[in-house]
């Protein structure tokens, strides 16, 4: 089995950093895809930033509302993908959870716990 363990949230006053990361322990094969989401209450659950590998060579991908301020990375050796979280707002508190999708074809798809992110003064 496959499971997905994340770090890295925190209290933190706005305009600070944090950084998240995911770690995929078990046995799979190619990892096709990583992403972060995030779900703050009351609110639909909403891409973050995603990594893609693929025919293209791979593409990143951020919402609009990070841009600029986060940043997506991913350490292939260590099946790990972090989130760099600079500038932070209040806006941005919320649930993270990073996501994995394993295999071109198959795309199969795991979540990591949650890590709450909380902007506060």
């Amino acid at each position: 089995q496959v499971r997905l363990v994340e770090s890295g949230g925190g209290l933190v006053q706005p305009g600070g950093s944090l950084r998240l990361s995911c770690t995929a322990s078990g046995r799979f094969f190619n990892i096709y895809a990583m992403g972060w989401y995030r779900q703050a209450p009351g609110k639909q659950r909403e891409l973050v930033a995603s990594i893609t590998s693929g025919t293209s060579g791979g593409r990143i991908n951020y919402t609009d509302s990070v841009k600029g301020r986060f940043t997506i990375s991913r350490d292939n050796a260590k099946n790990t993908v972090y989130l760099q979280m600079n500038s932070l707002k209040p806006e941005d508190t919320a649930v993270y959870y990073c996501n994995f999708v394993f295999g071109v074809a198959t795309r199969q798809e795991y979540w990591g716990q949650g890590t709450q992110v909380t902007v506060s003064s």
